[in-house]
């Protein structure tokens, strides 16, 4: 079974930029897609044999998140309850038979750190979102999780260390759900690997290999067993995340 994950920045810009011949190529069994920045009656993509949920933000233009699904969930949950967040549609939740799968955009901590009171709330209740959602199945965590949490995950971590993404406070929080029961999965199966998945826009950062590793799914540890790979499609292009990938088995 494949998944992947992807920061879209903008699901109408990336479908003019291939990500359709992307999505048919892949042939995945998920789509999960952060960044959406559209209405549904906006969305001109609806692959035959997938379903389809999104949740878009209430203001246009903004963050939101989908996923599309060749097998129909149990049930589908909008938001964690929190309306700073919800309005913002930035988590969608698919309960399957043998596990939960959570797709996130982790709210950006902006400039000079506006945002990091707001993150740091995020960070709490989404770490006990997950460890409730474990004690009742497995749990797959992924998405724009807006955290490089080792200093290997960027290439400039000392240049870093006070802007969003690279703050020892983010970083922490990371370690916090890490050490709470889950697994960073591509960090498993390639612990000195240096890969990015987002770059700047600005000064051909892509080109020169200056980077982030912001992109993540991450799984409870007694669903380690069950996982085959994890890897960051850094050669697709189409956004300035690049996709990554859970393969696990067929459950």
């Amino acid at each position: 079974m494949k998944i992947i994950s992807w920061n879209v920045a903008g699901l109408r810009a990336c479908l003019n930029k291939g990500f359709d011949r992307f999505f048919e190529e892949e042939k995945a069994d998920i789509y999960c897609l952060q960044e959406t920045k559209l209405l549904e009656e906006q969305n001109p993509f609806h692959p035959i044999g997938y379903e389809e949920y999104l949740y878009p933000a209430e203001k246009k233009g903004y963050s939101g998140t989908m996923i599309y699904t060749k097998k129909k969930p149990i049930q589908v949950i909008y938001g964690l309850g929190e309306e700073e967040y919800d309005k913002e549609g930035r988590t969608i939740t698919l309960e399957f038979d043998n596990f939960y799968l959570v797709n996130c955009y982790v709210p950006n901590s902006k400039r000079e750190l506006l945002r990091l009171d707001s993150r740091m709330k995020f960070e709490d209740i989404m770490r006990k979102y997950l460890n409730q959602l474990k004690e009742k199945k497995n749990v797959i965590y992924c998405g724009d999780l807006n955290v490089s949490h080792k200093e290997i995950d960027i290439k400039n971590p000392k240049a870093n260390e006070r802007n969003a993404g690279f703050t020892i406070e983010e970083r922490s929080k990371m370690t916090e759900l890490l050490e709470s029961g889950f697994v960073d999965t591509y960090r498993y199966f390639y612990p000195d690997k240096i890969q990015y998945s987002w770059w700047s826009y600005l000064g051909h950062a892509r080109e020169k290999g200056i980077g982030w590793r912001l992109d993540y799914f991450i799984v409870n540890k007694e669903f380690l067993e069950k996982v085959k790979d994890s890897k960051i499609l850094d050669q697709i292009e189409g956004s300035d995340h690049c996709p990554i990938e859970l393969e696990i088995e067929e459950i």
